[in-house]
This record gives C-alpha cells, sequence and structure tokens, in this order.
C-alpha cells in the first residue's frame, strides 16, 4: 500500500527528536532531567519545575486509545477510507497524548480503552525526513511494541 499524502511538521531543533526518533524505531519525546516528566508538544523549558536542557528520551511505545472518530470523508488526499483518528495516551504517562491514526485493523474495529503499539510513517522530504508515529492495535496489553517503518514505496521496511 502506497504511503497517502500528509502535511508534513516543520522540523526545528525542539521537535526533531519526536519527528525523527522513527528513523531509528524509538518514539522520543523531551524529557525534562529535573522532574523526569516528558514535554509534548516540545518546548523549550519543562512546564512542571521550569528546568531548562530538555533531552531527548524514547519511551516504549505503548498506548492506549483514550478517543475515536472514523472518518469515512474524503477531505483531501490522503489516507484509504475509512480510516481512524485516535487520541491515544502514552503508558509512560497517560497525560501526553497524541493525535494520530490507528492503523493495522479495520477502522470500525478501533475501539476506547484499545492497547495499542508505535509503527511510522516514513516521509522523504527535503528539509529532513519526517517519521510520522501512527499506531496499531497491540498483540496484548504488555506487548512491548513492534518498531516498524512503512517504506514510501508501500511495504513494511
Amino acid at each position: 500500500m502506497p504511503v497517502p499524502f500528509r502535511i508534513l511538521p516543520r522540523l526545528d531543533d525542539l521537535n526533531r527528536p519526536f519527528w525523527q526518533g522513527g528513523g531509528s524505531g524509538e518514539l522520543t519525546f523531551l524529557t525534562c532531567p529535573a522532574c523526569d516528566r516528558i514535554q509534548h508538544p516540545p518546548q523549550p523549558l519543562c512546564a512542571f519545575c521550569h528546568a531548562r536542557g530538555l533531552v531527548p528520551r524514547a519511551v516504549s511505545g505503548r498506548a492506549r486509545v483514550a478517543a475515536v472518530t472514523v472518518n469515512y470523508q474524503n477531505w483531501m488526499p490522503g489516507p484509504e477510507l475509512p480510516y481512524a483518528v485516535a487520541i491515544v495516551e502514552i503508558d509512560e504517562d497517560p497525560s501526553v497524548r497524541l493525535t494520530t491514526n490507528i492503523v493495522g485493523c479495520p477502522a470500525a474495529d478501533v475501539t476506547i480503552g484499545m492497547p495499542v503499539q508505535v509503527v511510522f510513517e516514513h516521509h522523504p522530504d527535503p528539509h529532513g525526513d519526517v517519521w510520522l508515529p501512527l499506531f496499531e492495535p497491540a498483540a496484548t496489553p504488555t506487548d512491548s511494541g513492534r518498531r516498524v517503518s512503512l517504506s514510501p514505496a508501500g511495504g513494511v521496511a
């Protein structure tokens, strides 16, 4: 299956670890070295203790679906219809939420509370390649997460 059209983020020094972590198969967030809290979206200061010097850290890639909707309307070129748009809560800190697509199962099968794991959709870009974190159903709630990259040619790399 070919990689769908996506509007890509503009990379900067703060968000680069998040958008390019998938290149090494890791879901990466900036983390505060002082209080160990995940910062998302990326920012220069810790939102909790106001420390500086946030560092990139990979998480397990496991999450749970907190909200989901199924899109049946083709608003612009993109994923094949229907597709699930979900908010997932990262296992390491459920207050960290990502809006993403759930792939690897029929959109109608996605449910709130479903355990999911990260997969990455690779998009070459002249300003720096981007790996979008998508999620698929986890094999089990304790699955360590399969980190794969969807190649631009379609298939799993």
